[in-house]
C-alpha cells in the first residue's frame, strides 16, 4: 500500500525529477517506509511505499522486470499473489522477492492485459515499457485504490491524491460548479470521472490507461453488469458464508499486524465473529468510534458483545473540540469536500489504529452490494409495483412500517417512482438554501437523479450504486487510512463475492420488513443475535447536530455565514443559511448535515481554489 505518480511529456521533452520528488512529498504519509524515482526520457515515475508484503529492501519500487523491459509503480494488495506465483513457476518464472509486485509485473509480462481477470485484489498501478515507450495503468474493478490525472496537450501528470497534482500543473485550479451542485444536492462526489477541480480527473473503476505511439485512451476493462448476467448465484447462505470466510481469509495475508475497524453493525460484526469462529484470531485489534450513552452514533453496546473474546479493543470518542482541532488537517487530507461527518469519526478511529496495526479489515461494500440502506426499500417496493407483484407489495410495505415505525421507505417508493426531473426539483427544494440563479444553471439537464434513482429492479438499484455511489464511500477510507499508513482492506469486495450477491432475487435482500436477509441467515448462530437481528442502520454517525450548537462551533459558523468569501460565491444563499442555522440552534430543525457542508465547502475554497 502505497503513493505513486508520474508525468508523461508529449513535447518529448525530458521530465524533471524535481516535479516528481515534490508529487512524493506531498503524499508521504502513503508511504513512510521507502521511496524510489524512475527517468526515462520524456517518462517519470515516483513512488512512496508502507511495506505489508516482502518488508526487505527487495520490495522496492519502482521495481523493474527481469529482463528489465517493464518497470511498475504499484498501490494495492493482489491477494491471491500467492497461487499467481505458483501458477507462474510452473511456467518456468522465477522470483527474487515474496512481493505481490513482483507477480503482478510477471503476470503483465505471462498474459498482458488479461492478467487483470485473474487478480483478487484492489490496486492502481503503472507500468512502463521501456522498449515501447509506453505506459500501461490500470484501476481495480470497484475504485478501492484511487487513481488521479491532469491531461493537456504537453504531458499528462497522474497521482493516488489530488494535491500531487497541484504542486506541479501549469494552472490556477478552480472549482467544477457542476460537482458542487451534485455535491449540495445529492450528497455525492466520484458518481462520473471528473472531480471538484476543473480538468482534474480520475482514472474510473474497472478501467485501464494507455499511452502510446496512439496517443491517449482510457477504456473499460471490467463491467460489473456483465459478470452478474453470466454469474450464478448463491445456492443457499451457507454458501455465502463460505466465500465470505475465504474473502477474510485472503485479507489476512500479511507480513504486518492486523486489526478490524468495529462499528457494532451488521458488516464489521460478521467480519470480526468469522476472524473469531473460523480463524480462532481472538488476539485481533478492533477500533471503535463510540459517544455518550445515548448520543446519536453511539454503538457501545453492540461493540462491546465481542469483549469476552476480543480483549483488545481500543476505543476513541470524537466530539465538536476534536472536530474542530483537526479541521484543518481533514480539509488538506480529502481534497475534496465531504458530506457527512461520519467520515471523520472513520478518520478518528484510524488515528487510534496508527501505531498498533498496519492493515484494518472493514464492512465497505456491504450495505451496496445487499440493500443496507433503508431507501432500497423505496427501489424493492418499486421492483415489486413494477412487476405487478402487489400482495407482496402491500405484505412488504406493512411489515416495513411495523418493523421501523417509519414512513421513510414508502416516500422512498414515491420519490421512484416520479421522472428524473422531478426528482432533481425536489432535491433541489429539500435545499432551499442553494442560489437560485447557480441551481438554474446546474439543475438543468442534471443526469444524476437518473443514473442513480431509475433502476426498475433492486438488482439494476444495487448495480447503479456500485456504478454511482459506492467510489465516493472508497475515496474517503482510503484518504482517512492513508493518512495514518494504514491500509484498509474491504473483504465484502472480494470480486467473486459481489458478483455472486448480486445475481440473487430482491427477496434475498429484503425480505420480512429487514435488510440483507441473505448475510443474516448466513451469520445465524455465529454472530450475536443481538446484533444478527437489529434493525437500525447507523454506520459511522456521530452526535454532529450537538456539535455545531455547541459553543466550540457557534462563533466559527457566524462568522463564516457571515464571511464576505461566503456571502460572494454565488453558490449559497448566505440569508437563507443563516435562518436555517437559527432554526438548528434553536432545535426546530436538525439541519446539521447541511451546516457541514456549508462549512466543509467553504474551507475547500479557501484552502485549494482562493
Amino acid at each position: 500500500m502505497c503513493g505513486i505518480c508520474g508525468v508523461v511529456n508529449f513535447n518529448n521533452a525530458p521530465v524533471e525529477e524535481s516535479g516528481i520528488r515534490k508529487m512524493m512529498a506531498s503524499m508521504k504519509h502513503r508511504g513512510p517506509d521507502d521511496e524510489g524515482i524512475f527517468t526515462d526520457g520524456r517518462t517519470g515515475l515516483g513512488f512512496v511505499r508502507l511495506s505489508i508484503l516482502d518488508l526487505s529492501q527487495a520490495g522496492h519500487q519502482p521495481m523493474y522486470s527481469q529482463d528489465e523491459r517493464y518497470i511498475i509503480v504499484y498501490n494495492g494488495e493482489i491477494f491471491n499473489y500467492i497461487e499467481i506465483r505458483e501458477e507462474l513457476e510452473l511456467k518456468g518464472y522465477s522470483f527474487r522477492t515474496r512481493s505481490d509486485t513482483e507477480v503482478l509485473l510477471a503476470a503483465y509480462k505471462e498474459w498482458g492485459e488479461e492478467c487483470l481477470d485473474r487478480f483478487n485484489g484492489m490496486w492502481a498501478f503503472v507500468i512502463y515499457d521501456r522498449i515501447e515507450k509506453s505506459i500501461f495503468a490500470s484501476r481495480d474493478r470497484y475504485g478501492i485504490k484511487p487513481f488521479y490525472y491532469y491531461h493537456c496537450n504537453d504531458y499528462i501528470v497522474f497521482a493516488s491524491e489530488i494535491q500531487p497534482l497541484l504542486k506541479v500543473i501549469d494552472i490556477n485550479p478552480s472549482a467544477n460548479e457542476r460537482a458542487v451542485f451534485d455535491f449540495l444536492v445529492f450528497n455525492r462526489t466520484d458518481q462520473y470521472s471528473d472531480t471538484l477541480f476543473k480538468g482534474i480527473k480520475k482514472l474510473k473503476h474497472g478501467c485501464n490507461l494507455k499511452i502510446d505511439k496512439s496517443g491517449f485512451r482510457e477504456y473499460e476493462w471490467y463491467n460489473l453488469r456483465q459478470h452478474v448476467r453470466k454469474t450464478d448465484p448463491f445456492s443457499s447462505p451457507e454458501e455465502f458464508r463460505d466465500l465470505l470466510s475465504d474473502a477474510i481469509g485472503l485479507r489476512l495475508r500479511s507480513d504486518v499486524p492486523v486489526g478490524v475497524c468495529l462499528s457494532g453493525g451488521l458488516d464489521s460484526s460478521s467480519i470480526a465473529s468469522i476472524l473469531i469462529n473460523d480463524y480462532k484470531r481472538t488476539d485481533i485489534n478492533t477500533f471503535s468510534a463510540v459517544y455518550r450513552k445515548g448520543q446519536t452514533g453511539d454503538e457501545t453496546e453492540y461493540i462491546t458483545l465481542f469483549k469476552d473474546s476480543l480483549p483488545n479493543m481500543f476505543f476513541t470518542m470524537p466530539d465538536a473540540q476534536s472536530l474542530r482541532a483537526d479541521l484543518a488537517d481533514y480539509i488538506r487530507l480529502h481534497s475534496e469536500p465531504v458530506s457527512d461527518t461520519g467520515v471523520y469519526a472513520q478518520y478518528k478511529v484510524m488515528e487510534l489504529a496508527s501505531g498498533k496495526v498496519v492493515v484494518t479489515l472493514d464492512g465497505q461494500g456491504a450495505d451496496e452490494m445487499m440493500a443496507g440502506y433503508h431507501y432500497f426499500f423505496g427501489s424493492y417496493f418499486r421492483d415489486l409495483f413494477r412487476s405487478r407483484r402487489f400482495s407482496r407489495l402491500i405484505s412488504e410495505m406493512v411489515s416495513y412500517m411495523t418493523r421501523h415505525g417509519s414512513m421513510f421507505g414508502i416516500s422512498s417508493f414515491v420519490f421512484f417512482m416520479i421522472s428524473p426531473s422531478l426528482r432533481t426539483k425536489a432535491k433541489y427544494k429539500e435545499k432551499r438554501y442553494i442560489n437560485k440563479e447557480f441551481a438554474a444553471v446546474y439543475g438543468k439537464d442534471n443526469s444524476l437523479a437518473e443514473d442513480l434513482y431509475s433502476a426498475n429492479t433492486l438488482q439494476d438499484a444495487l448495480l447503479n450504486h456500485f456504478e454511482f455511489k459506492l467510489e465516493h464511500l472508497l475515496k474517503w477510507a482510503d484518504k482517512n487510512s492513508m493518512r495514518f499508513s494504514i491500509e484498509a482492506r474491504m473483504p465484502f469486495l472480494d470480486h467473486r463475492l459481489v458478483e455472486k450477491t448480486l445475481a440473487l432475487p430482491g427477496d434475498a435482500f429484503i425480505k420480512d420488513g429487514m435488510t440483507k436477509h441473505i448475510l443474516r441467515e448466513a451469520m445465524r448462530g455465529s454472530l450475536p443475535e443481538k446484533i444478527r437481528l437489529r434493525k437500525d442502520k447507523v454506520g459511522f454517525g456521530t452526535p454532529n447536530e450537538e456539535w455545531f450548537r455547541s459553543e466550540t462551533f457557534k462563533p466559527f459558523i457566524l462568522d463564516l455565514l457571515h464571511s464576505d468569501s461566503f456571502r460572494g460565491r454565488g453558490i449559497i444563499d448566505a440569508d437563507i443559511a443563516g435562518k436555517v442555522y437559527s432554526r438548528h440552534l434553536s432545535r426546530k430543525v436538525n439541519a446539521a448535515r447541511e451546516i457541514w457542508k456549508w462549512i466543509n465547502l467553504e474551507l475547500w475554497f479557501r484552502e485549494f481554489i482562493d
